[in-house]
């Protein structure tokens, strides 16, 4: 959708561009992936413009300003990334600075979930999780440790909690039994896991409800999500940024864990007491 929208800007608007402009123009239809990470000075330096130049390009184009223009090629670009042109980005950070850039954009990440997180979707997922018959929680790659942290924590508070592995056992076998009643929560970021989202399609087609824990309103989760959580993953890198949506999953399990909050009392009592007894922790106030 928005490179569409992008695409059609730009050859609506070329007649009417500058020369610089259509430079900038043809760069962008030939090496949008390479363009959406670069600051305004950076793709006029490679251009051959001034960063005034490009910044009159995207106003040209009805963008607000040129972080709005990079906003929509970082959405076109966001799932088509190979590794191997993350590592190329990775390449080109300065590594004096790695340390504080990777800590900004993990801040950013969740500066923006909290801006555009939206609260009622929050609400109705934790009551669609008390209430269900069964929770499936499943993410794939990069997003397994994600499944696996969830499914950890709220196996404390709910007996009805499964994490659908890759491992042995086809997905589809784990989901056999999934039926109306369920939940099943599909969670998969930037580049999209296949195998998810046939999940999360099998699963709503056996009249289960479906939560997408995912970054964007055009990811492939949210065309089969009865509700929708979105975290952003952005990095410039070919690893995945997944602290953003890993608050959010601390979120999910702390309000689930407020609901329950008698029963987990009782059930870490008797926890505390085996972890003890079979020293599961070198200290007894470790955890």
């Amino acid at each position: 959708m928005e490179k569409l929208d992008l695409i059609n800007r730009i050859d609506k608007g070329y007649k009417r561009m500058s020369k610089g402009q259509k430079l900038i123009a043809e760069y962008i239809l030939n090496n949008y992936d390479k363009a959406a990470f670069m600051t305004a000075s950076r793709l006029g330096a490679t251009v051959g413009v001034s960063e005034s130049t490009v910044v009159r390009f995207a106003n040209m184009l009805d963008y607000d300003g040129y972080p709005s223009l990079q906003s929509a090629l970082q959405e076109l670009v966001r799932n088509k990334l190979t590794t191997v042109q993350r590592l190329e980005m990775t390449s080109e950070l300065d590594k004096s600075t790695v340390l504080k850039n990777v800590l900004k954009a993990d801040m950013n990440n969740i500066r923006h979930t909290i801006n555009e997180i939206n609260n009622d979707a929050f609400d109705e997922v934790v009551n669609k999780m008390l209430a269900a018959d069964n929770i499936y929680i499943l993410g794939l790659r990069s997003a397994a440790p994600l499944a696996q942290f969830m499914g950890y924590y709220l196996n404390f508070v709910l007996d009805n909690v499964r994490v659908v592995t890759s491992g042995t056992s086809d997905i589809f076998e784990q989901l056999i039994h999934i039926k109306d009643g369920d939940l099943i929560i599909g969670i998969s970021f930037p580049r999209y896991a296949s195998r998810t989202v046939d999940a999360v399609k099998f699963s709503k087609e056996r009249g289960a409800t479906a939560v997408a824990i995912t970054d964007s309103p055009v990811s492939p989760l949210t065309s089969y999500a009865d509700y929708t959580l979105m975290a952003k993953s952005d990095m410039a890198s070919f690893v995945d940024s997944l602290v953003a949506p890993l608050s959010l999953i601390n979120a999910l399990i702390v309000a689930i864990g407020l609901f329950k909050e008698a029963k987990i009392l009782n059930k870490f009592n008797d926890l505390e007491r085996i972890w003890e007894e079979y020293n599961v922790y070198t200290g007894k106030n470790n955890s």
